[in-house]
């Protein structure tokens, strides 16, 4: 027995040198593994598999490269141990000279594969995997599914990055394609406001005989309601239905959201009432279509019955307020949210900042900054954006520039506030250098409204060469084509310098009929500079151009009461009465006590206008009284 035990056996000295891998002594099973007069294929990978696990790749692949078992479970197990020593391009390497070889990988082969793909980044090689895995019928292998899974996510976190058009390539490239990565195609298409691509690539899923899953019909029908398509998305409701999918919470909320977004509130509404479970996402879907709408009262009352709001709910109806311009309303939302304890989130800030914007209220935005502070939202982008703009309307561009040069980070939004900002408030020259300096500083190209900002400034402080120098490099260094905006622009610069018959052939030269505002643009300059039949000539372009703009008939008057031809001033202001028109009058206002207080000229509607007039009449007697 003791001799038997003593002579060589095959399946003693495997398990010797497997334990000898396993307490880390590699030099002993090497030696036990040399004096072997006899190895199979098991003593093969059992020693090159284990020297992979401790790490000894290059004495792992000597042996691997003498070694006369050329089969699957030797290279395999070298592959596997070669990604686990993330040397993931070697075992690329290996595993196309083992397809060169004839040999046919396994279920671990393809799972050691795929991890290498996806530690490389390369999606291109996991595709041609993915294909050989179709071909070989591994695709149902849990181990391989798993991997795919893996797989898909990293396919999915290029589309997340934002990368579409590479995701598309990789996408198109895949020789096999399962509801996964149509869905994860359709869904950030949806999400990144690429509609008509989402709708199409699911018209070719179903083509292809793929079933959509629920993710995939919320995603098309989100990217239907962008594009308004309502007879589309009736047809896509019909299906849903006939499937038994209609009442699914998701596709649920997708199509009321769609119903509202084409101005089918009433649909919409029906869709929501029958829904057996709701959650907050379908609550806020619908205040948000109502709000969206227009039809507030709706949206209140509807908002008032959600069993129990989040920051979304609040915002949905802040939002309805700013689209109908009630931004007094907005802010009062917003304080009931405050009131309520609901914290706001950065797009509350936004959207109140933006109706502080607008109400001109710097008290209101200071207020609203204030609670940004206190709850930590001072570096975010969007919200500083908000604050840069909210304080350049408000005529604080100090408060305005200083949040701008302590933001963090800046995108070509922000840019755009301060620049156009700083034009607006008549600091045209400091506009210029900002704008230089994100030329020089930043990575950021400049945009279409850059560029307005820019011409706008250098309409303002009389750079009018530089101006045009900025209006014809648009297109050959910025790559943007100028727009109607950008040509009014540059007629409102000639006309303020004095340049009329200039501005008269640009306007002439035009790659489009000029809109009214560039008519008017010219026709205040000649009012300005006493070009009496010039204007005439203008205003008659501008009325055909505005017959119902009351700014064309205005400044037409003014133009022929500057030659002193009274009749014609008449004239103007009955054909004005004949067509119904009527020029607002001008208003003032002033924040006093959180309350703005709107005036309007010749307005004797208010409560205590017999007051104010008679303070006004003091206040001009007091005026006279010291200048006479």
């Amino acid at each position: 027995m003791l001799k038997e035990f003593n002579g060589f056996n095959l399946v003693v000295h495997n398990c010797l040198i497997n334990a000898n891998l396993q307490w880390g002594n590699a030099f002993d099973a090497c030696r036990l593994f040399d004096e072997m007069p006899e190895r199979n294929e098991v003593s093969w990978t059992a020693l090159i598999s284990g020297l992979l696990r401790n790490g000894n790749v290059d004495r792992a692949m000597h042996y691997f490269e003498r070694n006369p078992f050329s089969t699957v479970f030797t290279w395999t197990a070298t592959i596997s141990g070669l990604v686990q020593n993330s040397m993931s391009f070697r075992a690329m390497v290996l595993y196309k000279k083992m397809l060169q070889s004839g040999v046919l990988p396994n279920h671990i082969t393809f799972t050691s594969v795929i991890k290498a793909c996806i530690e490389l980044g390369d999606f291109r090689l996991g595709n041609s995997v993915l294909g050989l895995i179709v071909k070989t019928s591994f695709e149902d292998n849990l181990c391989v599914s798993n991997s795919l899974v893996k797989l898909f996510l990293r396919f999915d976190m290029y589309v997340e990055m934002g990368d579409l058009r590479e995701a598309r390539r990789i996408f198109d490239e895949m020789p096999e394609r399962n509801e996964i990565t149509w869905s994860a195609m359709i869904s950030r298409f949806s999400q990144s406001g690429n509609a008509e691509e989402a709708v199409k690539l699911f018209r070719q899923m179903v083509i292809e005989k793929f079933k959509p899953n629920i993710s995939c019909y919320s995603s098309v029908i989100s990217a239907l309601a962008s594009l308004e398509a309502l007879q589309a998305g009736r047809n896509i409701h019909a299906h849903v239905t006939k499937i038994g999918m209609e009442m699914n919470v998701f596709v649920g909320s997708s199509l009321v959201d769609f119903y509202c977004k084409c101005g089918n509130t009433k649909d919409g509404f029906l869709l929501f009432d029958s829904l057996p479970y709701k959650n907050i996402v379908c609550w806020n879907t619908m205040v948000s279509g109502y709000s969206l709408n227009g039809q507030l009262a709706e949206a209140m009352e509807l908002f008032n019955r959600i069993p129990r709001k989040n920051n979304i709910s609040w915002n949905s109806l802040i939002t309805g307020h700013l689209c109908v311009e009630n931004f007094s309303e907005a802010f009062e939302v917003f304080n009931e949210m405050i009131l309520c304890g609901e914290l706001p989130n950065k797009s509350t800030f936004s959207s109140v900042l933006k109706a502080c914007a607008n109400m001109a209220s710097l008290e209101k935005g200071k207020y609203a900054h204030a609670k940004a502070l206190k709850l930590g939202f001072q570096h975010d982008i969007f919200v500083g954006t908000a604050l840069v703009d909210m304080y350049a309307k408000s005529g604080s561009v100090e408060s305005s520039r200083m949040i701008f040069h302590r933001m963090p980070m800046k995108n070509e939004i922000v840019w755009t506030a301060m620049i156009q900002g700083l034009a607006e408030n008549g600091f045209a020259e400091e506009s210029l250098s900002l704008f230089q300096e994100m030329e020089k500083t930043s990575s950021i190209a400049p945009n279409e409204l850059i560029l307005s900002s820019v011409l706008f400034a250098c309409s303002h402080c009389g750079l009018v060469d530089e101006g045009l120098s900025y209006f014809n490099s648009m297109e050959k260094i910025y790559g943007v084509k100028p727009n109607e905006r950008h040509y009014t622009s540059v007629v409102d610069m000639l006309s303020r310098s004095g340049r009329l018959l200039e501005a008269e052939k640009f306007m002439a030269n035009m790659p489009f009929e000029p809109e009214a505002n560039a008519w008017a643009a010219l026709l205040s300059g000649c009012k300005t500079y006493g070009n009496e039949s010039l204007g005439e000539k203008i205003a008659e372009k501008l009325l055909k151009v505005a017959e119902t703009k009351v700014g064309g008939y205005i400044l037409l008057s003014n133009v022929y009461a500057l030659g002193g031809k009274w009749v014609d001033v008449m004239n103007t202001r009955e054909l004005m009465n004949e067509r119904g028109i009527k020029k607002n009058g001008g208003c003032s206002w002033i924040e006093l006590r959180d309350r703005v207080h709107v005036f309007y000229s010749q307005d004797e509607n208010r409560t205590r206008s017999m007051e104010i007039y008679s303070v006004l009449q003091l206040f001009n007697c007091e005026i006279q009284s010291a200048f006479a």
